[in-house]
């Protein structure tokens, strides 16, 4: 398994195409290439269009994929509000790479069975090891089409990202095969001689301890432990250490959902869900941005800088990407650090592509969620020795 990625750059777009194109020739040497994934600036404008066509040509490659991002890179640099693209491409023998573009309508009815979900994507003759989604923000509903994934494919690892840069509802785009797309979602489907792992960082610790929802409307937090929502974050915030109660008065306040509904113990950090605190109401119930089952553990969290380097070197240890033929990068447009600076520091020489997100697309255990302020990344390499699954 071999990959090469290049970030070309300048205002003409065919001239960055022939740029991206020689470089990923060069590092990968004569014979075809079975996928690109390619992230570009929406600053292309109208011509970005021509984009697929022009590197499927270029590169002749069998499978080409991606997305517009208000920010590009590669393993040594992010390049922002600039005339760029970023591009990984490889050769995976042994596997199978297919990918389909996915309309607003496409999606299956929710109490469908998962064969329904499975028929979505084109038939495959080897077992399936993973997923990338890659999706636009305004029209799909990310949430819907990640539960049907994971109805269908349970227990395979799905990352991806939103596309992002622009505010416009038809301003984003997403690339597939020569067509490019402004609605909808692009699912890449990996399967035999390939893994795909998925590495989750949502850059937050937590602060307190935690509670259960003993009552709630939707996303309206109206108890905790069958005490006021508002007495529970009081109590929680004066329990502080002096330096936490610092950071709070600068820095926004998130609250965590314990991932895993089943789960026997009391969750610890890194089984939560991240989710935006929007404010309070004249009842004193928390605004949240999401739905609050009743019955699920919850805990106050805190973003900072040092938080998201820490939470990332973790993960990173955990899935080795040293030992990765490659990896995409999804990170959220608000989260601070250097994430592509730590993933090249933790597997040196490893080709690397991404984008910033509007959205990054993850599991939590079983469970694929859509996150804020997080970095996901997808480890390509080939199988290991043993694993039959």
């Amino acid at each position: 398994m071999q990959f090469h990625s290049v970030l070309a750059t300048g205002a003409e777009l065919e001239a960055a195409c022939r740029q991206a194109a020689t470089a990923i020739h060069e590092g990968l040497g004569p014979g075809p290439i079975d996928l690109a994934m390619v992230f570009a600036s929406p600053r292309y404008g109208a011509s970005i269009d021509r984009l697929p066509v022009m590197l499927h040509e270029m590169l002749g490659v069998r499978t080409l994929v991606g997305c517009s991002g208000a920010a590009v890179a590669d393993g040594a640099q992010v390049l922002e509000n600039r005339h760029a693209l970023a591009v990984l491409a490889g050769r995976l023998p042994g596997a199978q790479v297919d990918a389909v573009a996915i309309g607003t309508g496409d999606l299956p009815d929710m109490d469908g069975p998962p064969s329904a979900w499975r028929e979505l994507l084109p038939p495959c003759a080897l077992p399936r090891r993973g997923f990338v989604v890659l999706c636009e923000p305004f029209h799909l509903d990310a949430r819907a089409l990640l539960a049907g994934l994971d109805f269908g494919f349970p227990g395979l690892p799905k990352v991806g990202g939103v596309a992002s840069g622009s505010r416009h509802p038809e301003g984003h785009t997403l690339f597939f095969g020569r067509h490019t797309f402004r609605a909808g979602a692009v699912v890449v489907s990996f399967a035999g001689d390939v893994q795909l792992d998925a590495v989750v960082a949502q850059g937050c610790r937590p602060l307190g301890r935690p509670g259960r929802v003993t009552k709630a409307d939707r996303n309206r937090l109206v108890a905790v432990d069958d005490r006021p929502a508002r007495v529970f974050l009081e109590e929680q915030l004066s329990g502080l250490p002096q330096a936490d109660q610092e950071l709070v008065e600068r820095s926004p306040l998130f609250l965590g959902i314990a991932s895993n509904p089943f789960a026997q113990h009391e969750p610890a950090a890194g089984d939560f869900l991240i989710r935006n605190i929007l404010g309070g109401d004249g009842n004193g119930d928390l605004v949240v941005a999401d739905h609050l089952p009743s019955g699920r553990h919850v805990q106050l969290h805190l973003r900072d800088a040092a938080s998201g380097v820490a939470d990332l070197g973790d993960q990173l240890q955990r899935a080795q990407p040293g030992h990765a033929a490659a990896g995409v990068m999804f990170r959220c447009l608000g989260r601070d650090g250097a994430d592509h600076g730590q993933f090249t520091a933790a597997a040196p020489g490893v080709p690397l592509a991404g984008l910033h997100c509007n959205g990054e697309i993850g599991s939590l255990g079983d469970v694929t969620h859509l996150h804020a302020y997080t970095a996901a990344f997808a480890l390509l390499r080939p199988r290991r020795p043993g694993v039959t699954a």
